[in-house]
């Protein structure tokens, strides 16, 4: 048997899943059209320029991506926010929901915390690189 919803095209082959607690099988289907970041925590080397400069002005990478994806009004002030302790790194964690939200990215509130205090500046990359994916009217470095 098939299980199928029209709304977001979901199919799921209910025998499969006989065996297992319901929660289990409302979990599957909760994300079952969540996406992934295109690039993973450890890919920030797939674009080395970038890298560069999220490791010599990381506020300036912070900026562009909070610009883009809208929570902040400018890359400037978005990048000066992130200067401030505390403060900034709550923008971030902000930011960084914002752009899972906008690309059906599966996450959590504790899961971004966590990648942002451990490998911060692999986390920018990997958000300025999903950004490119769609790319909103960001200031700064150009690419061609």
């Amino acid at each position: 048997a098939v299980v199928s919803t029209q709304s977001t095209g979901i199919y799921v082959k209910a025998f499969s899943y006989l065996n297992r607690p319901s929660s289990i099988f409302l979990f599957d289907l909760y994300f079952a059209n969540m996406g992934y970041w295109a690039h993973g925590l450890l890919g920030c080397f797939d674009d080395f320029g970038t890298c560069i400069i999220a490791w010599v002005v990381p506020c300036a990478i912070y900026g562009q991506n909070a610009e883009a994806v809208g929570t902040s009004s400018s890359c400037v002030v978005g990048g000066i926010v992130f200067l401030i302790p505390f403060v900034g790194h709550c923008c971030w964690m902000k930011t960084r929901s914002a752009i899972r939200e906008q690309h059906g990215i599966a996450g959590s509130f504790c899961k971004d915390f966590l990648t942002i205090l451990f490998c911060p500046l692999c986390a920018l990359v990997q958000e300025y690189q999903q950004l490119q994916i769609n790319p909103g009217e960001a200031c700064g470095f150009a690419r061609a």
